[in-house]
């Protein structure tokens, strides 16, 4: 039978009424999931995100009026399939633990078909937690076991992480789905190399990376911009994240997302608009961890 940690509050928390930082990346990505949820045939179905969009009185989206932000919301509904797919292979290839880190308002838990004895644990600030348990009021997981981690995921996590039962023997699939590139990169130093030193050999990571070579773009610098009049600047950058992933043990990818048909159905339409930025301004980056010597 599913399990579930239990609401952390009764009422709407402060987090609610005054999203930032991270939290407030994070109602955007509902807000796509949202408008998606209302397609004929969603490529991500999730019918708690207007939920949370109600809940937190929010509205709205990213600011600027360029073509990043009227790309976002379906580049989000892309992000988020794409992810979707990599951790249910990854389970069904034997990584039974799955860990959200920065998980925010993700209810992955909730609406993938997981496979038998999955263990979902969310990382995330206590504050965002019981926003989240607020607004899925008792809702049922689907996978076989569901655990909060009330942890700052960008610090130390990792002591609360095994004491909430994840077992370091044992293979895990990994997602970092947006917030490294928020983070200085000594912090990212520090959250892969704590992924890293907790994860037995086969277990997988999924990570969205910025890519430094497209940043003084014509379709990225305004939208960078933008994001830092709200104290969101992109700070994690790479040019080649198969060698920097390599160097902390993983052996990694970034994938070819016009090859997959959902990625062409949904972003071509943007192509004369942005042109061949599109695809190359962020990095969809997988990955295995290699055997230790």
């Amino acid at each position: 039978m599913p399990e579930s940690a239990p609401a952390q509050s009764s009422s709407a928390p402060a987090a609610a009424r005054d999203p930032d930082g991270i939290s407030r990346t994070a109602l955007w990505t509902a807000a796509a999931h949202a408008a998606e949820y209302r397609r004929p045939a969603p490529l991500v179905r999730d019918p708690w995100a207007a939920d949370f969009l109600h809940a937190a009185g929010f509205a709205g989206g990213p600011p600027g009026d360029g073509p990043m932000q009227r790309l976002l919301p379906d580049w989000q509904v892309v992000r988020s399939r794409f992810f979707d797919d990599h951790l249910l292979a990854a389970a069904r290839e034997g990584c039974r633990q799955v860990v959200l880190l920065g998980a925010g308002l993700d209810t992955r838990a909730f609406r993938l078909d997981w496979p038998t004895g999955v263990h979902v644990f969310e990382v995330e600030e206590p504050a965002v937690l019981a926003f989240k348990e607020h607004v899925l009021d008792l809702s049922r997981p689907s996978c076989g076991r569901r655990t909060l981690v009330e942890a700052d995921g960008t610090a130390s996590w990792g002591a609360e992480l095994v004491s909430a039962g994840f077992d370091p023997g044992r293979r895990t699939a990994w997602l970092c789905e947006a917030p490294l590139y928020f983070l200085p990169p000594p912090q990212v130093e520090a959250v892969v190399t704590a992924m890293t030193e907790l994860s037995a050999p086969g277990s997988t990571f999924g990570a969205e990376c910025v890519n430094s070579a497209t940043l003084s773009s014509s379709f990225v610098a305004p939208f960078m911009e933008a994001l830092a009049t709200i104290g969101l600047a992109w700070h994690w950058r790479l040019a080649e994240p198969e060698g920097w992933w390599a160097r902390h043990g993983w052996d990694a990818g970034v994938a070819d997302l016009f090859t997959l048909p959902y990625v062409r159905e949904r972003l071509s339409p943007y192509i004369p608009l942005v042109g061949t930025a599109a695809a190359k301004c962020v990095f969809l980056t997988t990955g295995t961890l290699r055997g230790r010597a």
